[in-house]
């Protein structure tokens, strides 16, 4: 009977492992952060009934968009050190068993979206076809699949605000270019150092293929525009988003941490200061998130 219970146990940790990895859990809950942060931002009052759903649908929406790109990616992954793992190419999970999990969690997450409003499940599921169907397959093609995984990958933000609103205008839109441009800096500072695991796979990733100026430059450059787009909402153009001078001081001055490890990037042009500046984009992200909210409740 003990040795039943224990197999048993030991059957729900390994479901439970193969399901927080191919839905990539950590990442997936990092999206819902800045799907809250949105939602937050575009509420008048906090309903934790849309708030609960927003966060069901949007985990089913992210999850489901990787597991269909772990069942594209399987063969790649297990060429890869970071991702041989997993548990398609592990042989923990089977083909068919991830196909099964991602249609459920897209059915799920769609119909969750939808029941907060139309235009919500809309976006979530333009977001899940433009990463698995273009983003996915065009990793292996050309660098030029950071752009348009961008696209998807700014959603979240703005998700929040839609689902608040029942709409789409200029604030969500802020929202989306914030997340846009935030995501060139973050991904090639991960495509810099993890670059020759991503050369085992096939997949390009830095703008030029290569660690040299050019694509550091680049770095640069996306960083600038990111902190300048997420001081926008300071000048009171941006309708019902609105950032106070204080609060825009503070964007200001994570930015300029941002643009000090981009610097750092450019200069040193190694490994590990593309792993600092991953880390600085991933802070930059989440504190600008929490400085937007706390500035609307405070005030």
């Amino acid at each position: 009977m003990n040795l039943s219970i224990a197999h048993s146990q030991s059957n729900v940790q390994l479901m439970l492992r193969n399901f927080t990895e191919i839905t990539k859990f950590r990442l997936s809950i990092s999206v819902l952060f800045s799907s809250v942060a949105g939602y937050l931002l575009g509420a008048d009052h906090i309903d934790f009934s849309v708030l609960f759903l927003l966060c069901v649908g949007g985990y089913a929406m992210v999850g489901a968009s990787n597991v269909f790109n772990q069942i594209v990616e399987r063969d790649l992954d297990a060429l890869m050190e970071r991702t041989k793992d997993r548990p398609l190419p592990a042989g923990r999970m089977s083909v068919r068993s991830a196909f099964i999990l991602g249609v459920i969690l897209t059915l799920l997450g769609i119909g969750v979206l939808y029941s907060i409003n139309p235009i919500t499940a809309m976006f979530g599921a333009v977001s899940i076809f433009m990463y698995v169907s273009l983003y996915t397959p065009l990793k292996t093609k050309t660098p030029l699949s950071v752009f348009v995984g961008a696209f998807p990958g700014a959603i979240p933000f703005m998700l929040g605000w839609v689902a608040a609103t029942g709409s789409f205008g200029i604030e969500p839109g802020t929202l989306f270019m914030i997340q846009f441009f935030w995501q060139f800096p973050h991904f090639w500072a991960i495509g810099w150092f993890l670059y020759d695991d991503y050369e085992k796979g096939g997949f390009y990733m830095l703008p030029n293929g290569k660690r040299d100026k050019g694509t550091a430059l680049q770095v640069v450059l996306y960083c600038i525009w990111t902190v300048l787009i997420s001081l926008v909402p300071v000048l009171g153009i941006t309708g019902k988003l609105f950032l106070t001078p204080i609060s825009g001081v503070l964007v200001g001055l994570i930015g300029i941490g941002l643009l000090y490890y981009a610097v750092k990037l450019y200069r040193e042009k190694t490994s590990k200061a593309a792993k600092q500046l991953m880390l600085a984009s991933v802070s930059y992200i989440t504190l600008l998130q929490i400085i937007y909210v706390a500035d609307k409740f405070i005030r």
